[in-house]
């Protein structure tokens, strides 16, 4: 199981109280100094003794890092004994949540996972010392899993990025956060040691959410609830990755623990503040996946092989056929489709990348531009002022996996018309009522005819099975 640390558990409370019932009271001061009868000088001794690489690194960063908590209102559900008792049909209840993050610019610049504040509709960042102030998210990536908070703060500590790249295996890894947040009564960073496992993990037994967790940094030091967002830090006091996931059939910390690249967070950290978002690489193929528990396992380090190009793409310009194997990117080696999605995480709209592919016996080298995504340049038509939609295309039809070959789809919708229409991004509009949607400008039109005009069904195509939705549009 792929477990996201964001969840509060009381249960821990209860272990300390346990854990600390039956202890033997701990000696006073003046105890202790009766018993230890030291010179002047050892106290000095010993604390340069027990300052460690760890030590040193944990006092550099420590200040940097922060508790992110938040509030997300949920709809619930009316039970069917609410209609004979007089109870409300639906009600509202507010879920709290916990994570970490730490400030990269003085003025209150932070970073922290997406999955710590998604859905978020109020946050706030305590510092180590308490102090804690209201937070507003800058952007988010839900794709990558980060987001860039701000706090309306001067001259705060801030944390010294480092580089993912040419880590040693085996060197030390810190992990830093708020693990069960106010659980444990304070708001000081706890602090867990280990080594670098492993790198250029990638997940394959996708978590919740639409997250892609490949290219990742592997670590034993234990991330628990509340660590996500929280720096992973090397010796020298660096940041080198944000804490994220962990691999646990339990919940708790097993020793896997998985940090998202630092220069990876920083190029989507920079996007977010200059755009607000990320801009998508895309040069239009589609790889095959192997499937890791079967004999295809031996194809894992047999390079990416294409599956299909988009007609008219960059990949198609560039000369790549299906069939093709991706086998370098870059200075990149691709051992599987894994690897190249973590490579278009790294890639910016309009570098010009060399790709070494394997055709056959013959291996060749082309050039690619790489672009945006196709549905960032297709034109948007503007429903109900809270839904913005656009014509489905061969190649957003071919990046998407759609089935149908002609609807709109839903490009953004607010949280509110989502929630009561029952429809999300990356919905396919396929259907009104009777009527097939050709393209987003009928689908436009159709939906602001039938607004007042009593119920509607709409038939959306969603993860390739088709749904329905009735709802009804007020004047």
């Amino acid at each position: 199981m792929i477990a996201r640390s964001k969840a509060l558990s009381l249960l821990i409370a209860a272990a300390l109280v346990a854990a600390c019932g039956g202890a033997t009271p701990t000696p006073s001061i003046a105890q202790s100094t009766q018993v230890a009868q030291l010179p002047a000088s050892a106290p000095q001794a010993i604390n340069t003794q027990r300052r460690t690489a760890i030590t040193e690194a944990v006092a550099k960063v420590a200040p940097t890092v922060v508790t992110v908590q938040t509030e997300v209102v949920q709809k619930v559900q009316a039970s069917p004994f609410d209609f004979f008792f007089g109870g409300q049909q639906g009600q509202q209840q507010v879920q709290s949540g916990i994570g970490s993050g730490f400030i990269v610019r003085e003025d209150g610049v932070i970073i922290t996972n997406a999955h710590v504040v998604s859905g978020a509709t109020k946050m706030s960042v305590a510092l180590p010392d308490g102090t804690t102030y209201p937070a507003k998210v800058l952007g988010i990536d839900e794709l990558n899993d980060l987001a860039v908070l701000k706090v309306d703060a001067k001259k705060l500590p801030v944390a010294k990025l480092g580089t993912s790249r040419g880590l040693v295996i085996g060197e030390w890894a810190i992990a830093i956060g708020n693990p069960y947040g106010f659980v444990l009564g304070n708001t000081e960073p706890a602090v867990t040691a280990g080594v670098i496992s492993g790198t250029g993990r990638n997940l394959t037994a996708r978590s919740e959410g639409s997250g892609v967790y490949v290219d990742m940094i592997q670590t034993d030091a234990a991330i628990n609830p509340g660590n996500s967002g929280g720096p992973l830090v090397n010796a020298l006091g660096e940041v080198i990755g944000v804490n994220s996931s962990i691999y646990s059939p339990s919940g708790g910390s097993v020793g896997l623990g998985f940090a998202i690249p630092i220069d990876r967070a920083r190029r989507v950290a920079e996007d977010l503040l200059a755009h607000g978002k990320v801009r998508r690489p895309w040069i239009g193929v589609k790889t095959e996946f192997p499937q890791t528990n079967t004999m295809e396992r031996q194809s894992l380090n047999g390079g990416a092989k294409v599956r299909t190009v988009v007609d008219g793409s960059p990949a198609a310009k560039a000369g790549i056929q299906a069939g093709d194997i991706l086998v370098r990117s870059r200075e990149r080696a691709l051992r599987n489709a894994y690897d190249w999605e973590a490579e278009l995480l790294e890639l910016r709209v309009d570098d010009q990348v060399p790709l070494t592919l394997k055709r056959g016996s013959r291996e060749l080298t082309v050039t690619v531009r790489i672009a945006d995504l196709p549905e960032v340049s297709a034109q948007k038509v503007s429903v109900l002022k809270e839904i913005e939609l656009i014509s489905l295309t061969p190649a957003i039809r071919s990046e998407r996996g759609i089935r149908r070959t002609a609807g709109a789809l839903v490009a953004t919708i607010s949280p509110r018309v989502s929630d009561e229409l029952g429809i999300q991004t990356g919905d396919l509009i396929f259907q009104v009522n009777n009527s097939p949607v050709a393209d987003a400008p009928q689908a436009a039109k159709m939906l602001e005819y039938l607004s007042g005009r009593g119920p509607i069904r709409m038939w959306i195509e969603r993860g390739g099975q088709a749904y329905w939705t009735d709802f009804q549009i007020g004047r």
